[in-house]
């Protein structure tokens, strides 16, 4: 590789990085939509009918995993949180392949 190639990895993952500060409404967890049957007798849930769907972000808190309800009005923000949580793996992949090839390269210039 040329400096010249080392200077375009860099602005490559300089870009990333800049990206980075874009994803500030990321949510970590797994999405649950739940189908649910109460307790009144005469209910259509008991013919079938569930209510729902209840919607829920599964998440890590102290080592434990945690059901949190999402609301209707709040669904769209939460799908989009997750999506910014996969956007930031995939940002995190890709940088960590360019800093494996730029220390690739340095590792050809001190030879």
């Amino acid at each position: 590789m040329s400096n010249k190639t080392a200077k375009v990895l860099q602005k490559k993952r300089a870009g990333l990085l800049a990206e980075l500060a874009t994803l500030s409404r990321l949510l970590h967890g797994s999405w649950v939509e739940r189908y649910s049957v109460c307790s009144r007798a005469d209910c259509k849930c008991r013919r079938g009918e569930r209510h729902g769907p209840r919607h829920y972000l599964v998440i890590q808190e102290a080592g434990h995993q945690r059901q949190k309800y999402v609301a209707n009005s709040q669904v769209e923000a939460a799908m989009d949180g997750l999506a910014q949580h996969r956007r930031l793996r995939e940002i995190v992949d890709q940088i960590t392949q360019l800093n494996l090839d730029l220390m690739k390269e340095n590792a050809h210039e001190n030879r």
